[in-house]
Parts: C-alpha cells; structure tokens; sequence
C-alpha cells in the first residue's frame, strides 16, 4: 500500500486530503500538526512535528517513510500576514527550506506536492484574464509574496536537486467545516446565526465588489492527488474553478438560501490595506496533464457550508 505523509494536516483541507487519501485512493496516510493543535478522532496515523525544528522533520520523515508527502503547512491567513508577516515569513519560507534540505540529503525519491496561493499573481491585468500559471508575479500582500517564494525556492530545489516537486498555485477553496476566517464560511455562520436569533439580522462584511474564483475543497484534494502523481517536476499549475464570482454574488445567494430579509453593512476594519479586484484560474494546464475536472457546484457547496454552521450552532 502507497504510503502518504499529510505536513500541516491538522487545517481545513488536511483533514479533508487525509480522508480522501485514505477512503477514496487507498493510501495509507500519516498526518503532522503542531503540538498545540488538535484533530479529531481519525482513523489514521498522527504525528506531532513543528516544521521549523530539523530534528523533528527529520524523524518523522523516516519513521514514515512516505512514497508521497503533501506540503500543505502554512500561515495562510491574507489578514495574519498583514498583523504578523514575521510568522508568515518563518512558516510559509523557513520552514519549506527546512523541509526541502531534509528531503534533499535523503535523496528522496517520491513525489511532492507544495501548495500555494492564487494571491501570488497580484494585481492582474485586464489581458491577463484568466490567468496561466506563467504570468508575472505580483503579489500584492504578505502572504502572497511568502507564497511565490515558496514556489521560487521549491522550482530551484527540483532543477538543482532532482527532487520531483510538484507546484500549486491553489485559488479560493471553501466548504464545510472552514473557519470563518475566510469570506464564505464566515457569511454562512452569520447567516446561520440570524436565523437561529443569535444576532441582529445583519451581515457584517468589507469589501463585496472583489471577484474570486472559488473551488469546493472536496474537488480540490482530488486535484491534490492527481497532481502528486502526474504533475510534471519543477512545473506550477493552478487549481481552481475557472469561473469568477463577486464576493456580494456569494453573499446575495447564501442570504437567499436562507430566504431571510437580511441588511448588509460594510466595516472598515474588515477591509483590507490592498484587494486585488479580480483573480480567476485559467485550470487547462491540470486539465491537460492530470484529466481532474471540478465536480462540485457552487451552488452545492454554500448548501453544505450553511448547513454545516446551522448544525454547529445547534450543537
């Protein structure tokens, strides 16, 4: 049995990549996260490991012996990376570096998948729309430029190095269980909120003109393990959706799937110092190498996301 090594797997996408690997691929799967984190019970191998600790990456890598590791350990907050880009820097760089050096005087074989952001491409111009993976960089906030030298450094590592690393260039993901940090998750649970009579019946949010390119996180592990196995080495592809929708298109059906009369008021502080007005996916690249399509709607995935909260909450 292909075995699989999860670094970071105790988030939102870990977790989903963890069961998807292991019900859905046949892996057997082990997982990392930081001591101070917590999973719940899994039917899988679970390990404590701080990726900015040689030692500690270095056990778990041989313990495990993995024929494929997913890098999906990250400070992946855009609004944290603005408040602590010294966190960022050390997660999102130091520790990539770290785990490459370990891999590199192990001479390891397998494949490797290092996650990254659609925020790496910045503020995109009007021709560059949808965007391919070889357009110029230009992030435009902390952790989209950690992300991009992420990528930088792993496409050096695999030329100078012969590790066969796999680049992503991930666009938003979202679904059940995400926490409202992020955009979708956070106008479900205020929904879910105003129908439970938990607050006012009124969303709080910043920017609604911003226009995205969403992917439900069930599509995107899929397209995780397809790429770990067929990406080419040293190549960056985008996973997304292809398709780009307002923040306020997002909110407008979430409230309609709710049928309540809500209002909807902007806070400053939840805007951002800089937005980039537009990022959407141009995905031909995994399409052509790997054959992953997107499965789920939109539509299917604010359900489950809304029901996800209205469930939680009645908890």
């Amino acid at each position: 049995m292909k075995r699989a090594l999860i670094i970071g797997g105790a988030g939102f996408v870990g977790q989903y990549l963890a069961d998807y690997l292991q019900k859905d691929c046949g892996y057997e799967v082990c997982s990392t996260k930081m001591k101070n984190e917590e999973l719940p019970d899994t039917d899988y191998e679970v390990k404590d490991m701080n990726l900015l600790v040689k030692e500690e990456v270095e056990a778990v890598v041989e313990q495990v012996d993995p024929d494929v590791i997913f890098h999906l350990a990250a400070q992946s907050s855009v609004a944290v990376s603005w408040s602590n880009p010294q966190l960022t820097v050390d997660v999102n760089i130091k520790g990539t570096i770290q785990l490459l050096d370990v891999l590199k005087e192990r001479q390891f074989k397998g494949g490797v998948l290092l996650i990254g952001s659609g925020e790496e491409y910045g503020r995109i111009l009007p021709e560059e729309v949808p965007i391919v993976e070889d357009t110029v960089l230009r992030p435009g906030n902390i952790y989209a430029a950690t992300k991009s030298c992420q990528n930088m450094i792993a496409g050096i590592y695999a030329k100078a190095y012969g590790l066969h690393l796999v680049m992503v260039r991930a666009f938003n993901h979202v679904g059940p269980k995400q926490s409202p940090q992020f955009v979708v998750s956070d106008f479900c649970k205020q929904v879910a909120e105003v129908e439970m009579g938990l607050r006012e019946p009124v969303i709080h949010v910043g920017n609604l003109k911003a226009k995205r390119d969403f992917t439900d996180v069930r599509d995107v592990v899929a397209a995780y393990e397809c790429l770990v196995r067929l990406g080419e080495s040293g190549e960056t592809y985008n996973v997304g959706s292809g398709i780009a929708y307002t923040i306020e298109d997002i909110l407008n059906q979430i409230i309609a799937l709710s049928g309540r009369e809500i209002r909807v008021e902007v806070e400053k502080e939840r805007l951002r110092p800089i937005d980039v007005p537009l990022i959407v996916a141009d995905v031909t690249k995994i399409k052509e190498r790997t054959g992953w399509e997107q499965k789920i709607s939109l539509e299917q995935t604010l359900r489950d996301t809304l029901a996800y909260w209205r469930e939680n909450l009645a908890e």
